[in-house]
Parts: C-alpha cells; sequence; structure tokens
C-alpha cells in the first residue's frame, strides 16, 4: 500500500471517529429522567424546543388556571413556563454543542505552492493534521461526556429546586390569604365591639376608658388585617414569579385550603444511606472527581507533546526546457522539543484539582448528612406542633367559646368576654394553619433533602408572614 493510500485510510478513519451530534431535544429527555421521582406527585414535562410543542403546552397552562389552582398544578407551570429554567435548558444545549466542538477533530491544513526560476517550476502540495488530536480522541470523547453529565446533573438539581420553591410559594400563598380570612373575622369581632362601645358611651351606660379600650383592640385588628392582606398579596406575587405569569395569567384562584396533615410521619431510619445515594448534587460531586481523576494522567502529556503534527507531501517539478517531470512524495512529523516545559506544572494542577475535588465531595456529603438530619427533625417537630393546634389548641378555644356563650345567654357573661372570646377562637385557627403550613413547608425541605439537594436554609418553625397576638378579654 503506498504512503498516499495509507494517509487516506487514516484520514477516513479520523473524519468516522470524529463524528458526532449533538442532543436532538437539547438534552431535556436527561433531565427529565433524572428528575424523576424528586418533583413530588408531580411527573412534569420540560419546555419543549418545538413551537407546536410549546403552544400546546400554554394551552395545558390555561386549562390548569381556570380551576382553582392546586400545588401539583403549580409545580407543572412552574417547570413548564418558568423563564429562568428555560435558560438554564438553553446554557445545557449550549454545553452539548461546545461538548460536540470539542470532540470534532480539527480541520486538516491544506497548503499550495508554486515556485518558478529560469530552468523549472515547481509546484507543492501538503496535506497536515494533528496527530494528537486523533491519538487521545477516545479520551477526551469520555472525558467531554463526564462533564456534560455534571452539567446535566446540575440542571436537574435547578429543576428539583426549582419545583420546591414552587411548592413552598404555593403553601405560603394559600395559608396567607386563609390567614387573612381569620383576621377578617377578627376584625369584624373587633369592629362589632367598638360600635357597641361607642353606643354605650352615648347612652352614658360606659365610661370612655373602656370605650378606649375597644378602640384599642380595634385598631390593632385593623392593622393585624392590613399586614395579612399584604402578605398574601406578595405571597401570590412570589408565587406568579415561580410560574412565569403575567397580566391575566395572574388572575387565577388558589386552592381554599392547605393539604390535610398526613396519618404517620416518615421514619428516621436510613435517611442519611438515601441522601447519599439519591442526592443530585452527591452525584454530580462524585462524576467530577471521576472527570478530574482520569484527566490527570494526559495533562503531562499533553503538555508536553500537545503539537505533534503528520503532514503529507507531493511536489512536482517540471523543466522548462525539456518538459520532464519528477514528482516527490513523503511525509514528516512535527514533533515539540521539550527543553522549557516539561509538563511539571501542568501535572501540579492536575493533582491539586483532583484534591480539590475530592475533598468538594466530602464536604458535600458531610453536609447532606447534616442537612437530611436537621430537615428531619424539623419535619417531625412541626408534625407534633401542628398536630398539637388541631387536636388540642383549637379545640379547646372552641370549648371556652361555647361555654361563655352559654354564660352569656344565662347572663353569667358580658357580651364584651364574648367578643374577646371569638377573636381568640379566631387567631387560634389562624395559628393552627401556620403549623400546618410551617410542616408541609419542612415536608417540602425534607424531600429535597433526601432527593434532590441543598434545601438551604431550613424555615424556621415561628416564622409567620403576619405577627401575631392574642387580644386579651374584658
Amino acid at each position: 500500500m503506498s504512503a498516499l493510500h495509507r494517509l487516506s485510510l487514516l484520514g477516513a478513519v479520523a473524519v468516522l471517529a470524529g463524528c458526532a451530534s449533538v442532543s436532538p431535544d437539547g438534552l431535556r429527555g436527561e433531565v427529565a429522567a433524572l428528575t424523576a421521582g424528586r418533583t413530588g406527585n408531580v411527573q412534569a414535562a420540560l419546555p419543549a424546543t418545538d413551537p407546536a410543542a410549546r403552544a400546546q403546552a400554554q394551552q395545558s397552562i390555561n386549562g390548569w388556571l381556570a380551576q382553582p389552582l392546586t400545588q401539583d398544578a403549580a409545580v407543572r407551570i412552574a417547570l413548564l413556563n418558568n423563564p429562568g429554567l428555560q435558560a438554564r435548558l438553553a446554557a445545557l444545549g449550549v454545553a452539548d454543542a461546545e461538548r460536540v466542538q470539542a470532540i470534532t477533530l480539527s480541520n486538516p491544513h491544506l497548503a499550495l505552492g508554486r515556485f518558478t526560476d529560469s530552468h523549472e517550476r515547481e509546484i507543492e502540495r501538503t496535506l497536515a493534521f494533528s496527530l494528537l488530536d486523533l491519538i487521545t480522541l477516545p479520551w477526551r470523547t469520555a472525558r467531554q461526556a463526564e462533564r456534560l453529565q455534571i452539567a446535566t446533573l446540575q440542571t436537574a438539581q435547578e429543576v428539583v429546586t426549582l419545583a420546591a420553591d414552587t411548592r413552598r410559594a404555593w403553601l405560603r400563598a394559600v395559608a396567607a390569604e386563609q390567614v387573612a380570612a381569620a383576621h377578617e373575622r377578627m376584625a369584624e369581632a373587633a369592629e362589632a365591639g367598638a360600635e357597641l362601645a361607642r353606643r354605650m358611651v352615648r347612652v352614658g351606660n360606659w365610661s370612655r376608658l373602656q370605650q378606649a379600650r375597644e378602640q384599642a383592640v380595634l385598631q390593632q385588628a385593623s392593622a393585624q388585617l392590613a399586614r395579612a392582606r399584604l402578605a398574601a398579596a406578595n405571597e401570590r406575587e412570589q408565587l406568579h414569579r415561580r410560574m412565569g405569569l403575567w397580566g391575566v395569567q395572574a388572575q387565577y384562584r388558589l386552592a381554599e385550603q392547605l393539604p390535610p396533615l398526613p396519618a404517620s410521619a416518615l421514619p428516621a431510619d436510613g435517611i442519611e444511606a438515601t441522601a447519599l445515594r439519591e442526592r443530585l448534587d452527591v452525584q454530580a460531586a462524585r462524576r467530577q472527581l471521576d472527570t478530574q481523576a482520569t484527566r490527570q494522567g494526559w495533562s503531562r502529556a499533553g503538555a508536553v507533546f500537545g503539537d505533534i503534527g503528520l503532514a503529507y507531501s507531493r511536489n512536482t517539478s517540471t523543466d522548462r526546457e525539456t518538459g520532464s517531470s519528477d514528482v516527490k512524495r513523503g511525509w514528516e512529523i512535527d514533533l515539540p522539543l521539550p527543553l522549557f516545559d516539561w509538563g511539571g506544572a501542568a501535572r501540579t494542577r492536575a493533582q491539586a484539582e483532583v484534591e480539590q475535588s475530592a475533598a468538594q465531595l466530602q464536604d458535600t456529603a458531610v453536609r447532606a448528612r447534616s442537612e437530611v438530619r436537621a430537615a428531619w427533625l424539623t419535619y417531625r417537630t412541626a408534625l407534633d406542633l401542628a398536630r398539637q393546634q388541631q387536636a388540642e389548641v383549637v379545640p379547646l378555644r372552641q370549648f371556652i367559646t361555647q361555654e361563655t356563650t352559654l354564660r352569656y345567654n344565662g347572663m353569667l357573661a358580658s357580651v364584651w368576654e364574648l367578643l374577646a372570646e371569638a377573636r381568640a377562637s379566631t387567631q387560634a385557627v389562624a395559628g393552627a394553619i401556620e403549623a400546618q403550613r410551617d410542616f408541609w413547608l419542612a415536608e417540602t425541605d425534607l424531600q429535597l433533602a433526601l432527593t434532590g439537594t441543598s434545601p438551604g436554609a431550613l424555615q424556621g418553625l415561628t416564622s409567620g408572614a403576619v405577627a401575631t397576638s392574642t387580644p386579651q378579654g374584658h
């Protein structure tokens, strides 16, 4: 086989080896597979690149918004319509294109030359390409695939985080509207008391001091109601941003109540093992370590011999007097001389990157263990508090209200005591709603810490959108 034929065969092999294509859906299918089972009870779809599919998704969104918005529907809308997520998915498509570009062999270089003198004319043809690109193609392909897998895992983390953030926003918005409704009832009771006090003062049965106390109760209830309405509006805006809604689409109706408390709590057995096995950030850290460890073996060789080139030449010389031609064929290899750079810095950098990735993996694992333990403790305490509010505090306040009503009917209690107990009972209902909301927020954090990624700062059990205090009776 001639040198030209061998070079042609080698070039054909190089072209075939460098063939690669981008994912037709921008790796959305891979992200959806990674997030399956990590977005609650929702097997949600991601925004498609096809305009027809996008139009169909908008029809689905309009259908969900036409009904009272449930928690799962809010998550579906957010994953389909959130602009930030769409930008992140597009960035993943860019990373996929960069992967294909990185594993595609560089185009060969063709050099043509024509030289003449008084006796002959010479035509020079040289075809050259990087030999190291071909030799390292399998390694580069595997490395780029690992790096893309890490980017896919990171995108999946953002999908799971958006789903959790949307659930939190929905829980806070529904609870805020329920609490605002409770404060409206308290304000109505305070307004009735203030009106009755005004009339009694007018007929001379009450003093100005007693009326001022009722007016103070009314002012306090009105301020709490204003804060409750503001909190409800702000929580809805947070939910709007998660779902990417504005204008007419933002005029949807929320579900009227939070989900009921579960009959039993999730067990604490094996939660750390589950987090280490299932969490996407732990998987991404493992992938990063594997990629850096593989790269370490090639770093020094790449730094020293990164410019190896192979060229084939064919020169034709023609005698201008006799017309005879002389053809010269041959090949040449271009090798760098490692006089100054022996790859020591590249080797040290690769080793440091491996150590960095190993430390990051350990840090991620330690954080995952700690976060899932803290999330479970918060979850369990929140469930106990919510059950206490529903099973003990609210029934106790209702019993007191009923007994006060009986005493009022028997003329053993005043109307002011009855109004004060009504306000206190409504306040207990608002506290139970907030406790129920805190439990579901803690449950969302626990699920995220178990199978998704870091939930961030855990929500405090006493955090509330509205500061409340129990009105004092008279």
